[in-house]
């Protein structure tokens, strides 16, 4: 597998492809195969959902909400989740389809239940995405189950990309790539920051660094592979024109396959190569130019916050804790929250703190609530 020989070192000729189908197979299963065939044929290792427990993953008042979007699928938020939601056995069976074209098949675990539910499916590696780069809880148990780990790192600070490598570490684990990333769609060039790859390699020489995008297009990409980026992966979509709010950043089967055939080009034995040297290889573009353009440390972009304060994570109670009561971790859940609690971060910084007010089962930690 070409993706275990990228993070044991074993190679330094090749990058390994993943078509992030998540969730714009509308709900339904052949449109879903049907991807998972046109990402096969573009010349994609690996194919990857997104999978989500939702009592696990939001608390009530997060599914309860009413969802008005002309890109919804039901009346409440969790009514529009569930139905995009595929079964075990549905997941079972686009498992064997993958495996019968010869494509690697995993998804993001969104949760501590579908972490279990993907070791159990036994795929290959498991994504963590963006939004639980800060949960640190589910990052440790992920350490520890000897699979393959692939860790977005939008909307989060080098502070956090910091404590996500000390738990990998903590936990002996070398299999696992971090992936430049920003939780924007679609993300702006000037926004892309793509310089931070070179950073990250140079943080954590150790580590592989792929690169997630949510730009429209591909020369970023391509322009993130000469940085040094030994993954990528891109959201895909059978027609960007679709219901839905991930197609529009989405590549079309030309596109995907227009970006392979770029990335099978390149001399990688001979990268990474310098910004100036990029654009001379794909043009003088005015965005590539932006989106190479260093901007600074790592840190939380302001068109990342929308994605932030609808999907991050945030301290919840996991039962009913009166006023005066010091928090424990048996305490505190992490979940996506409605209104937003203190974030997911902060899970250890609140071990023996005081409630200065009580908060019922479920319902977010503020930081009004506690006594730092």
């Amino acid at each position: 597998m070409l993706l275990l020989d990228i993070l044991e070192k074993k190679t330094d000729d090749g990058v390994y492809i993943i078509a992030e189908i998540g969730q714009n197979h509308q709900g339904c299963l052949e449109v879903a195969k049907k991807m998972i065939l046109k990402a096969k044929e573009a010349g994609c290792h690996c194919v990857k959902f997104q999978k989500s427990n939702l009592p696990a993953k939001f608390t009530r008042s997060a599914l309860a909400r009413d969802y008005v979007s002309e890109n919804a699928w039901g009346k409440t938020y969790g009514e529009h989740k569930e139905y995009l939601e595929f079964s075990k056995e549905q997941y079972q069976e686009l498992q064997a389809y993958s495996q019968e074209l010869n494509l690697d098949f995993t998804a993001s675990a969104m949760d501590e239940l579908s972490l279990d539910f993907l070791a159990d499916l036994k795929v290959p590696f498991i994504k963590i995405g963006s939004g639980d780069a800060n949960n640190f809880p589910l990052l440790k148990k992920a350490s520890g189950l000897g699979l393959p780990l692939v860790i977005s790192t939008g909307m989060q600070t080098l502070q956090t990309v910091d404590k996500i490598v000390s738990i990998m570490e903590d936990a002996g684990k070398s299999d696992y790539a971090l992936m430049h990333c920003v939780s924007a769609y679609p993300t702006p060039p000037k926004d892309c920051n793509l310089r931070l790859i070179s950073m990250l390699k140079q943080r954590f020489p150790n580590v592989i660094i792929g690169y997630s995008g949510h730009e429209l297009g591909v020369a970023i990409t391509q322009a993130a592979v000469l940085l040094g980026a030994r993954i990528v992966e891109r959201h895909f979509t059978l027609d960007k024109n679709q219901k839905g709010s991930d197609h529009r950043c989405s590549l079309e089967p030309l596109e995907l396959k227009s970006l392979i055939v770029a990335i099978e080009s390149f001399k990688l034995q001979k990268l990474p190569l310098a910004a100036h040297e990029i654009i001379a290889v794909l043009g003088n573009g005015q965005e590539l130019e932006e989106a190479l353009r260093y901007t600074g440390e790592k840190k939380i972009l302001p068109c990342e916050l929308p994605c932030r304060n609808k999907l991050g994570k945030s301290l919840v109670a996991a039962r009913s804790l009166h006023k005066g009561h010091k928090l424990q971790l048996k305490d505190v859940a992490i979940k996506v929250s409605e209104p937003n609690g203190l974030p997911a971060e902060t899970y250890f910084d609140i071990v023996g703190k005081e409630l200065t007010d009580s908060v019922s089962e479920d319902e977010p930690i503020t930081g009004n609530m506690v006594k730092f």
